[in-house]
C-alpha cells in the first residue's frame, strides 16, 4: 500500500509540475517585456556591383538550332543499330554480347 501511495504522489507532482510549464509557455508575456530597444538605424556600405568579381558576365547565347531532319537520320541511325545488335543476340546469344556496349551515339 506505501508503494502505491507513493506512485500516486510522485504521479500528481509530476502533472503539477507539467501544468505548471504549459502554463508558463502559453501565458501572454506582460506590454513592458514586449518593448525593444531602439537600435540606431546604420547606413549601408556601398556594395559593389558584383559579389565576386566587377567584371560583367557575357550573356549565354541560345544553343545553334540544328534542323529536324538531322535529328530524325540520327534518331533512325540509332534504332536500325539497336535492331541489329538485337537481331545478332538473337541469332548467337552471349553473356558477352548481352553486356556489351552499343556503337551507337545515343546512350541508354
Amino acid at each position: 500500500m506505501d508503494m502505491l501511495l507513493m506512485g500516486l504522489c510522485m504521479s500528481l507532482i509530476g502533472i503539477a509540475v507539467t501544468a505548471l510549464a504549459f502554463a508558463a509557455a502559453t501565458h501572454p508575456k506582460s506590454p513592458a517585456a514586449t518593448i525593444q530597444p531602439q537600435i540606431p538605424s546604420v547606413k549601408p556600405a556601398a556594395v559593389p556591383a558584383r559579389f565576386f568579381s566587377d567584371r560583367v558576365a557575357s550573356p549565354l547565347l541560345p544553343p545553334p538550332q540544328v534542323p529536324i531532319e538531322v535529328l530524325l537520320q540520327q534518331i533512325e541511325n540509332h534504332v536500325r543499330l539497336e535492331q541489329a545488335a538485337a537481331e545478332s543476340f538473337v541469332a548467337f546469344p552471349t553473356n558477352a554480347q548481352l553486356h556489351s556496349k552499343t556503337t551507337s551515339s545515343f546512350l541508354n
